[in-house]
């Protein structure tokens, strides 16, 4: 039984997901999840940015998935970029951190939680 090409991941559509939510984790995730665990208004924030994303995203019974999540990330950052959001420069104060550093490092929780490789910090 053949399986429909629409239906059948391409490499090229797995290694975007797998590079953006990479890029976001190097970005924000690794050192945003960090400071979540000792910045209780943090961590408080990002559990609430998980919830509505999570909520945002379903669609029926379907699990949340790595391309919903990259996708997901990618439209949030496109959006704050379209009404003149910039990344702050590092180091980021994340007891400082806006509501678009604050989503995207909840997509950053939220991609932990799925069964994909883990994120690896850059090399040095």
């Amino acid at each position: 039984m053949r399986v429909p090409p629409n239906q059948v991941p391409t490499a090229t559509a797995v290694d975007s997901t797998r590079t953006t939510l990479v890029a976001l984790a190097n970005a924000v995730g690794l050192d945003g999840l960090a400071a979540a665990a000792d910045l209780p208004g943090l961590l408080a924030a990002v559990d609430q940015h998980a919830a509505a994303v999570r909520d945002s995203l379903r669609v029926g019974q379907r699990p949340l998935s790595a391309a919903a999540l990259a996708g997901y990330a990618e439209g949030i950052r496109s959006a704050a970029a379209e009404h003149g959001w910039q990344p702050p420069a590092a180091p980021l104060d994340w007891s400082e951190a806006d509501w678009v550093l604050v989503r995207l490092l909840a997509v950053c929780a939220l991609t932990a939680t799925l069964d994909t490789p883990a994120p690896q910090p850059p090399p040095l």
